[in-house]
């Protein structure tokens, strides 16, 4: 009982504890996520990259049983993946835990300007997004980069936690009794790759996804060029990407200022011989 009381006095103070936002690494060497929310402690990372592969399981079933599901010897897939070799490398950099994750990236043939990146890596990308509005590999980078960088930051388990908080109160009390809030949190969680995530946390995973698309050799200015892409299309879409990924020229702005911190990621990349 005094555990509960003490959760339900802190969860204003909770709820307003906020991840820091993203600053030049202290090496200088690109930029590094603020210290995380302590909320997502309050939710078993484990449980959550659980729940991510069950319903990323299902959403392939899915895919596959309707025939859109993108073979893996498909160019437009082969595409993708080659696009994730490059990057997941330096996912370790952001989350530690990243170099024990099961990454899989698949592609799913839909007109929906989607893209996601589950709890655990867990990719999807559908065509729509790549073929409606014609994304170089340099924008289907930083897309990716982006959506590799919720989950590097595991902001799934911050928002499942916050879900917990304004829940009904009985529901937070039966799950501390009976030891944790985790099995409720994930049943509130719903969707984990639809999931809308904070102003914040889209502002936090622009950065780290530029600062990931750069060290792989992609040009963080198509950051620029992708947002106005989606500013154009976000006029005739109201569904998948755009609707939880709002365009703007404040976000285009906050990427122009970090651009000078990992241009020379970029260009040290390009120095690199191939395959290095």
């Amino acid at each position: 009982m005094r555990r509960l009381l003490s959760l339900l006095v802190a969860a204003p103070l909770l709820m307003s504890a906020c991840a820091e936002a993203p600053r030049r690494a202290a090496d200088g060497d690109g930029v590094a996520a603020g210290s995380p929310s302590v909320l997502r402690n309050m939710v078993s990372a484990e449980q959550v990259n659980k729940a991510a592969a069950q319903q990323y399981s299902a959403l392939k079933e899915a895919a596959r049983d309707k025939g859109v599901l993108v073979a893996n010897d498909d160019p437009r897939q082969k595409r993708l993946r080659e696009i994730a070799a490059r990057i997941l490398p330096y996912a370790e950099r952001h989350n530690a835990d990243a170099a024990a994750w099961r990454w899989e990236v698949i592609l799913v043939d839909s007109r929906q300007l989607n893209a996601s990146c589950m709890p655990g890596g867990k990719i999807t990308f559908y065509t729509g997004l790549i073929e409606q509005l014609k994304l170089t590999d340099d924008e289907i980078a930083i897309v990716m980069g982006h959506e590799i960088a919720h989950a590097l930051l595991e902001h799934a388990r911050e928002r499942i936690a916050k879900g917990q908080l304004t829940s009904i109160g009985a529901v937070i009390i039966g799950e501390l009794l009976g030891g944790g809030i985790a099995t409720s949190a994930l049943r509130t969680g719903g969707n984990l790759m639809t999931l809308k995530f904070s102003r914040d946390d889209e502002s936090e995973a622009d950065i780290i996804g530029l600062d990931l698309a750069a060290r792989a050799g992609y040009d963080p200015r198509a950051g620029i060029s992708l947002w106005r892409k989606m500013g154009a299309a976000s006029k005739d879409a109201s569904a998948g990407w755009l609707s939880t990924h709002p365009a703007g020229e404040d976000r285009i702005a906050e990427i122009e200022r970090y651009l000078p911190d990992v241009m020379p990621l970029y260009e040290a990349a390009r120095q690199k011989p191939p395959g290095r």
